[in-house]
């Protein structure tokens, strides 16, 4: 996967990089990458693949929530394994193939994009207003994806992991999602990562943690003497 720099995200990468809200901050993220192999994703696919192969080996399609049914198709197992090195790329210091991320991506449709955004960033689009003259939040990050990608001809991806598989699951974190724009035909995928954490939460570990230090300073002075 190649990382792609595109203008038209920018702005919205500057407006929700550290938005605070008073008791809490918003941290959110697109990015553009290219379905193209570097010499590490290829060991990474392959090692997926097999994956993907054993899982399927061992499981049975009677439950109707098992992804069987989808990871049999070959384009299918593409995809995930697409999405899986684009979640490496974007959290380059978490270990995905260790948690089977695979398992736990889910095919969406953009009214659920939708909901997501209208529950958890009504506040940050406010602000939006606010700093742009009344324009949209929700419009202008549309605008966005639809110039890198052309939202039209996307599949749209979720990643909803267990406890082990959330990257986001930091400090303070109140909430946290994750979505994929994949356009197959430009073999194309833009991500969006968001998160808020607790402002309350974070002064508190800030604390805990200088203390910790005047512990230490204070237990390397006392062995000096």
């Amino acid at each position: 996967m190649k990382f792609l720099e595109y203008t038209p995200l920018d702005s919205i990468n500057l407006f929700l990089n550290h938005l605070n809200l008073g008791e809490s901050t918003i941290k959110g993220n697109l990015e553009a990458f290219s379905c193209k192999h570097t010499g590490s994703d290829r060991k990474l696919s392959l090692s997926l693949e097999h994956e993907i192969l054993d899982f399927l080996g061992q499981s049975s399609d009677s439950d109707p929530s098992s992804p069987v049914e989808f990871l049999s198709s070959r384009s299918s197992r593409k995809t995930l394994i697409y999405l899986v090195l684009t979640l490496g790329h974007m959290y380059p210091d978490y270990d995905f193939s260790a948690v089977r991320a695979h398992l736990f991506f889910r095919e969406e449709e953009w009214e659920n994009f939708k909901q997501i955004y209208d529950t958890y960033l009504f506040e940050a689009a406010r602000e939006w207003a606010l700093v742009h003259g009344g324009s949209s939040l929700l419009e202008s990050m549309t605008k966005a994806i639809d110039e890198v990608v052309k939202l039209s001809e996307c599949e749209i991806y979720s990643y909803n992991p267990d406890f082990d598989g959330d990257p986001f699951l930091e400090k303070g974190a109140i909430w946290s999602f994750n979505f994929f724009f994949y356009n197959r035909k430009l073999k194309c995928v833009v991500s969006f990562r968001c998160c808020c954490i607790s402002n309350q939460a974070v002064d508190g570990f800030l604390a805990d943690e200088m203390y910790n230090d005047e512990e230490e300073d204070d237990l390397f002075i006392d062995m000096d003497m």
